[in-house]
């Protein structure tokens, strides 16, 4: 299986699409943050927005989807003459339709939220650039895909009928994959390491993948990448914004985390099947990337049960 395909497995993301918003002029909407383990998503398909940020405003086009990993609240601002006006919102069986109080639409909006398991679904959240922003109309191919994408959605949402929530569903599943595998003409910094475009160091990244508990040295994988060891250490940080070693611990960990999820193993048991040789580094390595213990990560989920 490939990387991204992996991810998205281990991830146990559920997409859901909360809203279609057609939305004219001079209109602002606000949308609250969703909270842990969540992750906001909007899909442009007609028009021009701005997605504002309490620290920055991302210009949005035909074509470009936004992630939020770190769910935080958030505005879309469309532009036009006189006072911002505010919206109005029509639910339905599948997805709610929100409209500007006044005027037509000169934006076609999709805007839902994956919800991510507790174990690897959030460890990969915290490994993504926020906001990840990317453009699939830089791409004729992709574009066209894109296209065929937002057309499916389209008529699911005029339809809204037995079975929408459910294809709608699985088409922003889909588009979740394309997300993260995109890296030609990304917009978004630092690099996405789910989207390496050199096929080197993605060949590294599926093995790593398959097997993270393995002895990883970089001797080895400079054999799987074919590449000098200088040459191969400057490309993986170029390709994936992280050091080879910050890689390495990010996999095992993100195992590690489904481990404790999924399995009743001991502590010990799952940090030597991800290549720990002690308990104690182990759970120090744990630690410094989720803020907690492998134990009490464990007994917070057996408590949320």
């Amino acid at each position: 299986m490939d990387s991204v395909s992996h991810l998205v497995r281990l991830a146990r993301a559920q997409a859901t699409l909360d809203k279609r918003c057609l939305l004219a002029g001079a209109t602002v909407m606000d949308i609250p943050a969703r909270g842990d383990g969540d992750a906001a998503f909007h899909l442009l398909l007609d028009g021009a927005c701005t997605l504002e940020l309490p620290d920055r405003r991302v210009e949005l086009r035909p074509g470009d989807v936004v992630l939020l990993p770190r769910d935080t609240p958030h505005r879309v601002r469309t532009t036009g003459s006189g006072p911002a006006q505010g919206v109005s919102e029509t639910p339905g069986g599948a997805f709610s339709t929100v409209r500007s109080r006044t005027g037509e639409g000169v934006i076609d909006l999709f805007c839902g939220h994956y919800s991510f398991g507790p174990g690897a679904g959030a460890m990969l959240l915290r490994s993504l650039p926020h906001p990840l922003h990317v453009s699939f109309a830089e791409s004729g191919e992709v574009n066209e895909i894109v296209r065929m994408l937002g057309g499916i959605m389209r008529w699911e949402a005029r339809d809204d009928g037995p079975g929408t929530a459910a294809v709608l569903s699985a088409l922003c599943d889909a588009l979740l994959a394309m997300v993260l595998r995109k890296s030609g003409g990304r917009l978004a910094e630092p690099a996405l390491w789910t989207a390496a475009h050199d096929e080197r160091i993605r060949a590294v990244i599926d093995e790593v993948l398959r097997d993270p508990g393995a002895d990883w040295p970089i001797a080895r994988l400079t054999r799987v990448a074919a590449m000098a060891r200088a040459t191969f250490i400057r490309h993986f940080s170029r390709s994936t914004g992280m050091t080879v070693g910050a890689f390495l611990t990010h996999v095992r960990l993100m195992t590690a985390a489904e481990l404790l999820v999924d399995t009743e193993r001991t502590v010990a048991s799952v940090a030597a099947e991800v290549g720990y040789r002690s308990e104690s580094a182990f759970s120090r390595a744990f630690r410094l990337a989720t803020g907690s213990t492998p134990a009490r990560f464990r007994r917070n989920l057996e408590r949320a049960v």
